[in-house]
């Protein structure tokens, strides 16, 4: 049987109020250094994650509950999501690449350098409907050998980049931050929500029909802790981790409740049938609970 835990959702608005669902969050696994990364395939009705430290991704089978390894070694994966066509996409730390899994089993590498100088770790990717990758390029994976292998920058700064869908350009989009983690494209793909996790805060910027980014206010300041990983669900609503929760904000930045998780999270994403299935990676454990909200489906889906 699976293990669990009290659901312990805080209503800070009256806009969260209602968002509630399973009375106990399912303990999946436990077992990870580092878990990050998780992507669910609807077609395989199946969770991948991964396990960074261990340089390994687990699998978790919606339909048995069995849990077993899927990639290892993993080239230190941190973030991972799917195209269109349901391909993986990886942000491989240790190779200090952003790669693509084929229907064949085969690696695409699709990025390990801007302007000829190898990238610092790719952190996490999102895929437009476009066909363009959008990805952040923090330094954790070569400031030591824990996740990744330890090695000198060749460039100057963590930068925000995207993967142009015909020429495969990788072209830097955003330069200001100081480690850019998680990011989450609105609904509309209009607007593109980026995490800068040792400035503690979230910025939203409007994404322009050249591909480039303007704006970049702050969207959301941490509280108790860093944030990385977000998705957002079919009402706009930012899902971000942070410390010990994943906070809730309403479209206007307002943090309206948080979902209390006993680890430090890393990284969360919708999934099941209906996409109301929401999966978080938390330190050493992989947690899941049916929640009556859904989650923003990608504008292809």
């Amino acid at each position: 049987m699976t293990e669990s835990i009290p659901t312990e959702f805080e209503i800070l608005d009256d806009r969260f109020a209602h968002v509630g669902g399973d009375e106990r969050t399912e303990v999946l696994y436990t077992g990870t250094r580092w878990a990050e990364g998780p992507v669910y395939f609807p077609a395989g009705r199946f969770l991948a994650w991964s396990d960074i430290p261990n340089d390994r991704m687990l699998r978790w089978d919606e339909l048995t509950g069995h849990v077993g390894p899927f990639r290892q070694p993993a080239g230190y994966v941190n973030g991972n999501t799917l195209d269109a066509l349901g391909r993986l996409i990886s942000c491989e730390q240790g190779n200090r690449r952003v790669t693509r899994t084929e229907a064949d089993g085969s690696i695409t590498v699709l990025a390990d350098r801007w302007n000829g100088r190898r990238l610092n770790s790719p952190n996490d990717a999102v895929v437009r409907s476009d066909g363009s990758i959008w990805f952040t390029d923090p330094n954790y994976g070569i400031t030591s050998n824990y996740e990744g292998h330890q090695a000198e920058p060749e460039i100057d700064g963590c930068h925000v980049y995207r993967i142009d869908p015909v020429t495969a350009e990788v072209t830097k989009v955003a330069g200001d931050f100081v480690r850019p983690n998680g990011l989450a494209f609105s609904r509309d793909e209009k607007q593109l929500y980026i995490a800068d996790t040792r400035a503690l805060h979230i910025r939203r910027f409007d994404v322009l029909d050249d591909g480039t980014l303007a704006g970049g206010d702050v969207f959301a300041v941490a509280n108790g802790g860093k944030f990385d990983g977000m998705r957002l669900d079919t009402e706009g609503r930012v899902w971000a981790a942070c410390g010990k929760a994943v906070n809730c904000y309403d479209p206007d930045g307002t943090l309206i409740g948080r979902l209390k998780l006993p680890e430090l999270i890393a990284n969360l994403v919708f999934g099941g049938l209906k996409r109301n299935h929401l999966f978080v990676a938390a330190s050493s454990s992989m947690y899941s609970l049916m929640l009556n909200v859904t989650g923003a489906r990608p504008v292809w889906a």
